[in-house]
């Protein structure tokens, strides 16, 4: 492990900061049970290559590490001091924070990161303690004009949260939920259309939603085949969804840049379509039988059904998934 992580270390003329990024998180989370060696040379490695990692690939390390089970402690404080955008699911989900870590975090993190704390699942009667104590610190300091920016910017946290929601259980409606051996379908015009959408944005946490659903599989697929920096892992399977060529060149283009100006075409041009759908469902069994279905339907989704609709056609989309011209407009905007 410790040649690994040397391997990584040494400069490579042509390597992206952001593939050495990757690669560096990747191995480490390969490891089931680091060793103290193998978490100090992780230490020493993530935080000068985070700097210098674009947005995109710091959010997508923040989100692997979220899942390891243990991470050097001075890397779980330094991604918690990060923007609230890129630290978030880490401070919402990583086990490895522990009540003594979120205590120390929360003395030194604004009213934001205090939130998503306190979105945790696994929250104890200590943290319950501290999260109050926090809130009266950061009220009592606040004047009339802090209060009401802090209402508007929690009221917007709300809608998006209630969007995604929505999005979530209207994709899950376009198919009924029966009970069938795995396969493969091809995606439907309203997945093809929201993978559209969602990499014109740049919200690869909504393609990852939408992916994992075009392929009935829990998220931790979907997001594993997007972490795959070499884009080859989400050409194949946008193949054996049969999303259009057209679409799929511009969402691996858009999602990763080093497949720009005809990089896009060759990868596709070198897949096998049957090869593929063998690939990808034989990759739907493994999670299958590793994750089971970790996204659960939406709650009163046929009573909310029609209102999502309307809402979704209003944000650009009809009825079918696909995007109105006044909303193609809007995107393009």
């Amino acid at each position: 492990m410790a040649d690994r992580f040397r391997e990584l270390e040494r400069p490579q003329a042509g390597r992206p900061k952001d593939i050495v990024l990757m690669a560096t998180v990747s191995s480490f989370e390969s490891l089931r049970f680091p060793s103290k060696s193998d978490l100090h040379q992780f230490g020493e490695l993530f935080q000068p290559l985070y700097i210098a990692s674009s947005d995109e690939a710091r959010r997508q390390a923040v989100a692997a590490l979220s899942r390891c089970p243990q991470i050097p402690e001075e890397t779980a404080l330094f991604i918690a001091r990060q923007p609230i955008a890129i630290a978030a699911i880490f401070l919402m989900g990583a086990k490895t924070l522990t009540d003594a870590t979120l205590k120390q975090i929360l003395r030194i993190a604004g009213p934001e990161h205090a939130r998503a704390i306190g979105r945790r699942d696994d929250l104890s009667p200590a943290i319950i303690e501290a999260l109050v104590g926090t809130h009266q610190d950061h009220a009592s300091r606040r004047t009339g004009e802090d209060r009401d920016a802090a209402l508007r910017e929690a009221a917007r946290l709300d809608r998006e949260e209630k969007m995604r929601d929505e999005l979530r259980a209207l994709v899950r409606a376009a198919t009924p939920a029966v009970e069938a051996p795995i396969r493969l379908f091809p995606a439907t015009e309203m997945h093809q259309s929201l993978f559209v959408r969602f990499a014109r944005t740049g919200d690869i946490g909504m393609i990852a939603v939408t992916l994992a659903d075009a392929l009935s599989s829990s998220q931790w697929l979907s997001e594993r085949i997007l972490l795959d920096v070499s884009g080859r892992q989400l050409a194949e399977t946008l193949l054996a969804l049969g999303v259009p060529d057209a679409d799929s060149l511009y969402v691996l283009s858009t999602i990763y840049p080093h497949l720009a100006d005809g990089g896009a075409e060759t990868l596709l041009a070198a897949l096998d379509a049957a090869e593929a759908v063998r690939r990808i469902e034989s990759w739907q069994r493994a999670d299958s039988y590793t994750n089971g279905d970790s996204l659960p339907a939406a709650a009163n989704a046929d009573d909310r059904a029609a209102t999502m609709a309307d809402d979704m056609q209003a944000k650009g989309l009809d009825n079918h998934g696909k995007s109105s011209q006044a909303g193609r407009q809007r995107a393009a905007g």
